[in-house]
């Protein structure tokens, strides 16, 4: 499956309201754990980037960036916004082996299917060099559906997506959670975890 083209249509047509929502952020712990193992000039994916200020901020911190967005306006945001060379790619569209050192997938493979998450995860092992890093975040929750304003969610819960992980020979290093107000006005729990190949 492709990007879900509804999902698709949302941030489209609310990509400057995303950018305004994250305006602020800044390199955060989760940005700065997912880097201190890996190397100065390593090569990165930031798999979902949105309007690309994670991009941004690896490749100005010396990271070799791959920056990819289903979202034709979020990949204009970050060339727009942040001189990211961003590229119009779906999660389908990952077919690298050994290629990074690093994949960062944050709140981007929540929009895929739960039947595909499994299929996903193994595309982004293989991606990986030994040892090469993964952070995921993910709404927390159970089954699918759609928010307030139309965009499709598949939700986990710890035990779920750390048994994906496994499965597709990750192992897991740290998990943190919490709950924050999404674009759709919604306070949402959230996990994330951080894996090693």
């Amino acid at each position: 499956m492709t990007a879900d083209d509804e999902t698709l249509r949302v941030y489209d047509a609310r990509a400057a309201d995303y950018v305004e929502m994250i305006a602020d952020a800044k390199l955060d712990q989760d940005l700065k754990a997912f880097l201190a193992p890996i190397p100065k000039g390593g090569r990165v994916l930031d798999l979902g980037c949105g309007p690309g200020n994670a991009a941004a901020q690896m490749r100005d911190r010396g990271y070799r960036v791959t920056a990819w967005d289903a979202s034709p306006e979020m990949v204009a945001s970050a060339r727009d916004l942040y001189g990211v060379e961003a590229q119009v790619a779906s999660f389908d569209d990952l077919r690298a082996e050994a290629d990074f050192d690093g994949v960062w997938a944050n709140f981007s493979l929540l929009h895929a299917p739960k039947s595909e998450m499994p299929r996903h995860l193994a595309a982004i092992h293989r991606a990986l060099t030994p040892r090469g890093r993964l952070h995921l975040g993910l709404k927390t929750g159970e089954g699918e559906r759609r928010d307030a304003i139309g965009r499709f969610y598949a939700y986990y819960t710890d035990a779920e997506i750390s048994g994906l992980l496994e499965a597709a020979g990750f192992t897991i290093t740290s998990r943190r959670t919490g709950a924050e107000k999404g674009m759709d006005g919604t306070v949402a729990p959230w996990i994330v975890l951080a894996a090693h190949a």
